[in-house]
């Protein structure tokens, strides 16, 4: 992926402040200051992401998800943004998060956040075998006390809090 130079760069950074200030206006107004050449770089594109999943606009997120696939397939946050959208669409749901996620278990098994949000998927489909499996995963993969405060903050796990706890 070839990094973005100036003015785009200096844009692309400001945008990224300003949602750290939950000024979600201001990022957009940065965003569109970047050339139209650059306009499909996955970074800028993530923000983009970022910016619709703030005002739940879940079909432009997915789309913009299924352009971060297109660009930057080797990144895994193309991969969790589609899930995460598909989640949400009207026309989607848990299946289909499960299903765009799957394949990238298999493509980024160091990637603690799939197995997780795979275990997250899992549990709210009443999946819990399935879902103790994918945890132990994200366990393995990332920083064990990260990963089980992440568990014990998120409602989709609460069917498995009292085992996460005792981990």
């Amino acid at each position: 992926m070839q990094k973005l130079e100036p003015p785009d760069s200096h844009h692309l950074d400001a945008a990224i402040g300003w949602l750290g200030l939950g000024c979600v206006d201001d990022a957009r107004a940065e965003l569109e200051k970047i050339s139209a050449v650059n306009q499909l770089h996955p970074d800028v594109l993530e923000v983009r992401w970022t910016i619709c999943a703030h005002d739940r606009r879940w079909h432009d997120a997915l789309t913009i998800a299924e352009l971060e696939l297109q660009t930057a397939p080797e990144e895994s946050s193309g991969w969790l943004h589609r899930a995460y959208a598909l989640r949400r669409v009207h026309d989607g749901g848990l299946p289909q998060a499960w299903d765009a996620l799957l394949p990238a278990a298999k493509k980024f098994p160091a990637e603690p956040v799939i197995a997780f949000n795979l275990s997250c998927y899992a549990c709210q489909m009443q999946k819990l075998d399935a879902a103790r499996e994918w945890f132990h995963r994200a366990l393995a993969a990332g920083k064990k006390e990260v990963i089980k405060q992440m568990a014990l903050a998120d409602q989709d796990l609460e069917p498995l809090w009292q085992e996460i706890s005792e981990l």
